[in-house]
């Protein structure tokens, strides 16, 4: 009786349960750090070392470059010096490559990160090997940022779109609590799953690569498309897609997403904000001449002349879209290098010209197996003499879109009626990137991986099924990893691994078929009210919307 009355005493207290709840956030995080240096030194048998090695090459050649355009070794080692081979090489890997074959897939921020790293790592360690770089804790580091930015946005995510749920959408669990309470945690449930989701660890501390450098800026994307922020959203968008190009197969999202609320102006900003952002990281490529420079600035001035003018709402935005076209155009006309497109990104879509290209549990998989190849003629279409024939990797590609106008359809709709599941609907277009196109790395489920945690705020189910998702990313990433060592004492996971590939794939599929039939607008929870009864909101909540 004495311990029940103490522990009941103890919970009564407001201050004894927060601080109770900052223990255990304290050594959620704490543990998410021990078990990535486990993860890290348990794997150094199988670490991958291609994408250390190449990317320290990469970076290496940026200082290369740089001193052979400085007159001296002084001007090289400076920092102008290293600033000037970063805007070279683009152009003299492009105008160096036999048959358009680059080597170089970085965009230019991941280029900038890795250019950086190696500058450090050759001036403490002037005679390390190249295959063998050191001071990788450096990468890692950014690494365990970048996954607790991640975690942090689902907690925030999950909590906004619980809090603001309408009746008709309300789970039936933990219906005791308050409601700000149960939003509270479930979202803190969600994001403790993302901070220890096994296969983000794997791929960031036991590879490692830098795939999770996208997920805070897709996640913040979507936090701000929520809060009616949609250029910040754009900008959001274009800054992830300079470190990963991925990124950009999911972003048209957030333009379909308010075309389907027929909200013209939102898509516009989105579209504003992303042009703004890359125009300002790619401006010292495009604009080469001060000629080009005073342009934009008489444009940008002007156009913030007119706008401001006459008073017109977001107008930051427009100012912000009409001068990110405008250092576009410019640099066409002037001669402006578009060498850092060519290579940092168009190169890297068509570089593997493979339907599969390690092991991977999706459609492009299974679709291999039955003999097709990514090049096939899928279908063909006769005007007259004129004859079209569609690829199957064209097919895949307007199947992904298809299913991604699906995604934006469901979120606007969820979004007016208030339901969570517009949580389900920003998870789907990374498990439909993956399920679908080819050309897929086995790494890339992971991003859907860490993103289907939301489903813990959603219902029970889908939760499960996150934890399948899970189970089939950490699994892709063993298997590559194991193959490329192939110690004897691994080679019997290895052919299990290989055995249970069609199966696993049928397996995702039909996960991902789940989440996409839930981001379309049916009832999950209960029987929604009469239309009429709805509350007509079209956004999660009363906050103003802003440029």
């Amino acid at each position: 009786m004495v311990v029940r009355e103490f522990f009941e005493q103890f919970f009564a207290s407001k201050l004894a349960r927060r601080a109770l709840l900052a223990l255990l956030i304290v050594a959620l995080f704490l543990g998410g750090i021990q078990l990535r240096r486990w993860i890290g030194e348990s794997t150094r048998h199988v670490r991958y070392q291609h994408d250390i090695v190449n990317a320290f090459y990469w970076g290496s050649e940026t200082m290369k470059e740089g001193r052979r355009l400085s007159p001296d070794q002084a001007t090289a080692n400076s920092f102008t010096g290293f600033w000037r081979g970063y805007l070279a090489l683009y152009d003299r890997v492009k105008h160096k490559a036999y048959n358009k074959d680059y080597g170089l897939d970085y965009p230019p921020l991941r280029l900038l990160v890795m250019a950086i790293w190696a500058r450090e790592v050759r001036n403490q360690f002037p005679g390390v090997d190249d295959e063998n770089p050191k001071l990788v804790n450096p990468l890692l580091k950014i690494n365990v940022l970048c996954e607790l930015l991640s975690a942090i946005a689902i907690f925030f995510l999950v909590r906004s779109c619980l809090r603001r749920q309408s009746r008709a959408t309300q789970s039936s669990s933990l219906l005791n609590l308050p409601l700000h309470h149960r939003a509270s945690l479930f979202a803190l449930v969600a994001a403790s799953v993302a901070w220890l989701e096994p296969s983000m660890i794997l791929d960031a501390h036991g590879w490692p690569q830098w795939d999770v450098w996208i997920l805070p800026f897709y996640l913040f994307a979507a936090l701000a498309a929520l809060k009616n922020r949609w250029f910040l959203c754009g900008c959001l968008l274009a800054a992830g897609a300079m470190f990963k190009g991925q990124l950009l197969f999911v972003a048209p999202f957030f333009v379909l997403w308010p075309l389907w609320q027929k909200r013209w102006n939102r898509a516009l900003r989105v579209l504003a904000g992303f042009s703004a952002t890359t125009a300002t990281i790619a401006s010292p490529w495009l604009l080469h001449t001060p000629a080009a420079w005073v342009a934009l600035i008489a444009i940008t001035g002007a156009s913030s002349f007119l706008f401001l003018r006459w008073k017109t709402r977001y107008s930051s935005a427009w100012i912000g879209g009409v001068t990110g076209c405008a250092t576009f155009t410019i640099g066409a006309f002037t001669g402006g290098s578009f060498a850092w497109l060519k290579v940092g990104f168009l190169y890297g879509s068509e570089h593997y010209p493979y339907l599969v290209i390690s092991s991977c549990y999706n459609l492009p998989s299974l679709l291999s197996k039955l003999g097709w190849s990514l090049k096939d003629p899928f279908c063909s279409v006769h005007f007259g003499s004129l004859a079209f024939h569609v690829t199957l990797q064209w097919t895949l590609r307007l199947l992904y879109l298809g299913a991604l106008s699906l995604c934006a359809y469901g979120a606007a709709r969820q979004v007016r009626d208030r339901d969570p599941r517009v949580l389900i609907a920003i998870t789907a277009p990374w498990l439909l990137m993956f399920a679908l196109l080819g050309q897929m790395h086995e790494r890339y489920l992971m991003w859907g991986a860490v993103i289907s945690a939301v489903a813990l705020g959603v219902s029970l189910r889908l939760s499960l099924i996150h934890f399948i998702i899970s189970a089939a990313s950490t699994a892709m990433i063993v298997h590559v990893m194991l193959i490329d060592k192939k110690l004897e004492a691994t080679l019997w996971a290895i052919d299990l691994l290989k055995h249970i590939r069609g199966y696993a794939s049928v397996l995702v599929l039909a996960c991902v078929a789940v989440y996409l039939w839930n981001t379309l607008p049916m009832p999950v929870f209960q029987r929604r009210a009469s239309r009429s009864a709805r509350t007509p909101s079209l956004s999660l909540g009363p906050e103003p919307e802003e440029a």
